[in-house]
């Protein structure tokens, strides 16, 4: 009865670790264009599309939010924003809150980058625009499908 009782186990740890999702042997290369516009008045806002591809062929439409608050005032728009991802092994990794702080001032055209990160994955981001803006500002970078 012990002999089958481990072979029972053995047998079925073996068949969870085949049920188990497996990360990809690397990460994927992932990369995003995107069009962002919004306001701030203490409270800051901002919405927008994009494009994100990945060098597996993946390939998503995405919806962007920037949300959260602080000193902050302004008006500004992103035209030619771009954004590159790591710690990727599946598109759907790249959805989801990415934690978001920056100092900014700007005038007329302007250019920014930025680093947010969300657990494992992180997403660097710059971009060309204009505007004006000024102030210091803490919340979330949302990308929904």
């Amino acid at each position: 009865m012990m002999k089958s009782a481990g072979a029972a186990a053995m047998l079925c740890c073996a068949w969870f670790g085949m049920a188990a999702p497996a990360h990809a042997s690397r990460d994927i290369n992932c990369r995003m264009h995107f069009q962002l516009s919004g306001w701030s008045a203490f409270y800051k806002r901002a919405e927008g599309s994009g494009t994100i591809s990945c060098d597996n062929g993946q390939r998503m439409n995405v919806h962007l939010r920037a949300e959260g608050g602080g000193l902050t005032f302004g008006k500004t728009q992103v035209d030619d924003g771009r954004g590159n991802f790591t710690g990727v092994y599946d598109i759907h990794d790249v959805l989801g809150h990415y934690a978001s702080a920056e100092a900014h001032a700007g005038a007329q055209a302007s250019a920014d980058s930025q680093v947010l990160t969300k657990g494992n994955v992180s997403l660097a981001l710059s971009g060309k625009g204009r505007g004006w803006n000024l102030g210091i500002a803490f919340g979330a970078f949302i990308i929904e499908p």
